[in-house]
């Protein structure tokens, strides 16, 4: 806790406040309860989503043509047909940038924590890392019900093909029972399951019950952090094996033809209705990463628009509104936060390769539900889209403002590994104007 928060303490306390009731105060200042963040791993192209340049030289604007969404005087790319009609309820930042080195991982790092790790080039990820969104919420505001806290999926990305894996999605220096749920499956294959959520055949649920007790009975109090995380581990998987909200969360193929032909029949698209289901069963973050490896899928040096438009775009387009829509009819949509985020962006100019490079200088992102201002464009690029001309924000306040809607202030103290208090997002600060 901060120092700020034990003097509320305090001061509670005299107005007859137990402990309990001043973090459960604190958990009803969140205007969400939930996040999903689609992350578009390899750098989306801004100049070809969300902040077109059609007046821009013809190297500049690219090949797609800007539509109009729903939100008057907006523009996104013409390949964003269903997106464009949900602006209204979106906010689309476009005036993001970062000094962090232009490798793919050092970005991603800063992109999903808000801190820099200082590297020169992309290394993977380590235990003394910050810990990602997930492991945070998942440790301050952990679920009401028996579920996991935090899932990734449907990659573990590597740097690089056959490279370590990125950082930013780990619990870090909180340890490895703050790690996410991996879900590595294809979601779209047809013998889709989870058989380590399943009890064996021989082990019915009255045997398990017995041998948790007896666990229980054997377990001694932890010597040291080793000790201490392998038993959190463990608790974790008693705590999977006896959870019926996650086993029917995986249950994909309950779901309708229609929805699921919706989202995409494809890794992606079926990879976030199962982000729809983790958080309908009572999940609190559920990170998807859009590659299996950094060059993948949206590091499009070459081929650029023709990717975007038979592959990229379609499947993300499908995959975004489907779940907006679900999200919106379940009454889910006020209390969950989307952020759809890349590590950086692309270059203005189109390459000679037809494709576009790296570009952390100028770039967008998009905000919706959960206490997101709906129908709203927060600044602004230049003439080209090569550098912010309104309103710069950087990855450390779009961090410190999705902990504020999640009720957790950016500054909250978390003790490392060596018992050091170190702040959530120590050089973010939440962007007022982005919230209702």
């Amino acid at each position: 806790m901060t120092r700020r928060d034990l003097l509320q303490m305090g001061g509670a306390a005299c107005l007859g406040l137990s402990l309990p009731q001043v973090l459960r105060a604190d958990a009803r200042k969140a205007s969400a309860d939930a996040l999903i963040i689609i992350y578009l791993n390899g750098g989306p192209p801004h100049l070809d989503m969300w902040d077109p340049k059609p007046n821009a030289p013809a190297e500049i604007r690219g090949e797609f043509k800007p539509i109009a969404t729903s939100l008057p005087g907006v523009q996104f790319g013409e390949h964003l047909p269903k997106s464009a009609k949900l602006m209204h309820q979106c906010t689309i930042v476009r005036s993001m940038h970062h000094s962090v080195n232009n490798s793919h991982a050092a970005a991603v790092f800063c992109g999903l924590t808000g801190h820099d790790r200082g590297e020169a080039g992309g290394g993977g990820a380590l235990p003394t890392d910050h810990p990602s969104i997930g492991s945070v919420v998942g440790a301050l505001r952990p679920p009401t019900k028996p579920v996991v806290p935090y899932v990734a999926l449907p990659y573990i990305t590597q740097e690089g093909r056959g490279g370590p894996p990125q950082p930013g999605f780990f619990g870090g220096w909180l340890g490895k029972p703050r790690d996410p749920l991996w879900v590595l499956r294809d979601p779209n294959a047809a013998d889709f399951a989870l058989p380590e959520l399943t009890l064996t055949a021989d082990v019915d649920p009255a045997r398990f019950d017995l041998r948790r007790d007896l666990a229980k009975q054997l377990e001694a109090k932890p010597s040291d952090r080793s000790a201490a995380e392998h038993e959190g581990l463990r608790t974790k998987a008693f705590d999977l094996l006896s959870s019926p909200a996650m086993q029917q969360a995986v249950r994909i193929d309950r779901e309708a033809a229609k929805t699921r032909d919706a989202y995409g029949r494809n890794i992606y698209g079926q990879s976030t209705l199962l982000a729809r289901r983790m958080i309908e069963a009572g999940s609190r973050v559920v990170t998807l990463s859009w590659a299996p490896d950094a060059n993948a899928t949206w590091d499009t040096h070459g081929n650029n628009f023709g990717k975007l438009k038979t592959e990229l775009l379609p499947q993300y387009d499908s995959a975004f509104s489907s779940l907006m829509h679900d999200l919106d009819e379940r009454g889910l949509l006020k209390r969950t936060l989307i952020a759809v985020m890349g590590e950086f962006g692309r270059t203005p100019k189109v390459n000679p390769g037809g494709g576009r490079d790296h570009w952390n200088y100028c770039y967008s992102l998009l905000l919706a539900g959960g206490g997101i201002k709906p129908g709203f464009v927060y600044g602004a690029s230049d003439k080209i889209g090569s550098r912010p001309s309104l309103n710069p924000v950087t990855p450390a306040d779009i961090i410190a403002t999705i902990y504020t809607c999640l009720g957790i202030a950016p500054d909250h103290e978390l003790l490392d590994r060596l018992g050091r208090p170190t702040a959530v997002v120590p050089w973010g600060n939440a962007v007022p104007e982005l919230m209702v």
